[in-house]
């Protein structure tokens, strides 16, 4: 029974490795279609030039309300994919909180998408026993990565950086770390 544990956990692990490991190419453009093939390997941005405009971000807020990705053109914009199920998330989101705050003031903004929950009591209180700042949409059917251009989300947590134009400037799969985000967010905003 260990050993088919073993072999399991290590094929998740190899799922993993290679859904993180995208390459230059994230964005297939041969088509004139938009959709990522890949992620974006951490702490490196997809060049301006091969970037495309993201898809419609339009959901319900968790706390009522409604988001519009629209509403963030201008600012450098950080989209979580996360869910309270999700052991890497719930160590992610706090750390994304802290950034968020220390950014903000730069012309930073974050928006979390909560996905596949059952229901919104379990991320209503991680967000308040976590004093999450940010906004955080409800998306229990998972239909806004596919609204945004077919986003590989394989797995949670994913992050989706955009830049000030609307246009998608890295796919990160998997937990993204501070280290990881500061550096290119401070990129993202110095570019016009």
């Amino acid at each position: 029974m260990n050993a088919v544990r073993l072999a399991a956990g290590l094929a998740a692990a190899g799922l993993i490795l290679s859904a993180c490991s995208g390459g230059s190419n994230a964005v297939n453009q041969g088509d004139g279609s938009f959709r990522f093939v890949s992620g974006t390997h951490r702490g490196s941005v997809i060049p301006e030039a091969k970037r495309e405009t993201l898809g419609t971000i339009k959901g319900d807020l968790l706390d009522g309300g409604t988001y519009l990705l629209s509403q963030d053109l201008g600012k450098v914009t950080v989209v979580n994919f996360w869910a309270t199920w999700c052991g890497p998330c719930t160590s992610e989101t706090p750390q994304f909180d802290s950034v968020y705050r220390s950014y903000k003031s730069k012309g930073v903004t974050f928006v979390g998408i909560d996905t596949k929950e059952s229901g919104k009591s379990a991320p209503r209180a991680f967000v308040k026993d976590n004093d999450i700042s940010y906004p955080i949409v409800f998306d229990e059917p998972g239909k806004i990565a596919v609204e945004m251009g077919n986003i590989p989300l394989g797995g949670l947590p994913a992050t989706i950086l955009v830049d000030k134009q609307g246009k998608v400037a890295a796919v990160y799969i998997g937990i993204v770390l501070p280290k990881d985000l500061e550096p290119v967010l401070n990129t993202l905003i110095t570019e016009t």
